[in-house]
């Protein structure tokens, strides 16, 4: 079961998204449960946990992006797709790491693919852990929550998503790129593998990471890269 927060205060507008939802579960055989919260809030006291956040922005009170942050404080992987009317705001979303966003007012078919997105995201970020060994310590990395390994003069860099300190040891990243041969990692040069749940765009040969970061193809990786990313998001990337 697929559980949806609804975080939006416009009656007509929850109303017509539980519709799209409900037949999406429908039409899709996706079994999901949707609850509607009037304010931000009212979400942060519910205290519940939820695979997936439908967030407006433009919320009485405490705004959804101001929302957003807050959650993103103690919580960095739960996926956020923004619902509003403000599209100009939509883009800031890519610094709460949002998923995706959608434009006020909702279609089924607008829906639906945002929820074919958000499910295929939630399908494939089944937690997994590697052991990564620093200096005599041993760390239990979730693949959920690294973002991309480089290599440099044989040390590895482990960038995590929940941390400004990243992991060093020394190692090869042929080591870790057979130790991640079936997980969502694409390598993008002969220097550096990332998590695809982390890409957002790319242009030429600069990639765009939901950190903010932008890391870059080599010429000889870009092709098999980016068709294996367009190939992971449906050629929706």
């Amino acid at each position: 079961m697929l559980r949806i927060a609804l975080v939006e205060d416009n009656d007509g507008e929850a109303a017509l998204l539980r519709r799209c939802l409900e037949r999406y579960s429908h039409e899709r055989d996706v079994p999901l449960s949707a609850v509607r919260f009037s304010t931000a809030s009212e979400f942060i006291e519910c205290g519940q946990g939820f695979d997936l956040i439908l967030l407006d922005i433009d919320l009485p009170g405490l705004s959804g992006m101001e929302m957003a942050n807050l959650l993103r404080s103690y919580d960095a992987e739960t996926p956020i797709v923004f619902v509003t009317n403000l599209a100009q705001y939509a883009i800031k979303g890519y610094e709460v790491n949002a998923l995706d966003f959608m434009v006020k007012p909702v279609s089924f078919y607008g829906v639906a693919m945002c929820m074919d997105k958000a499910v295929r995201y939630l399908r494939r970020r089944v937690e997994r852990h590697i052991l990564v060994e620093t200096r005599g310590e041993a760390h239990a990395v979730s693949l959920a929550n690294l973002v991309y390994v480089m290599v440099t003069n044989h040390r590895l860099m482990y960038r995590l998503a929940d941390s400004d300190e990243p992991l060093r040891t020394r190692g090869s990243l042929r080591s870790v790129e057979k130790e991640l041969l079936d997980a969502p990692f694409v390598l993008i040069s002969s220097s550096c593998l990332v998590n695809m749940n982390y890409i957002r765009s790319y242009r030429g040969d600069a990639l765009c990471l939901a950190n903010g970061e932008t890391l870059y193809f080599s010429g000889p990786k870009r092709r098999m890269a980016t068709e294996k990313i367009a190939a992971f998001f449906g050629g929706s990337i």
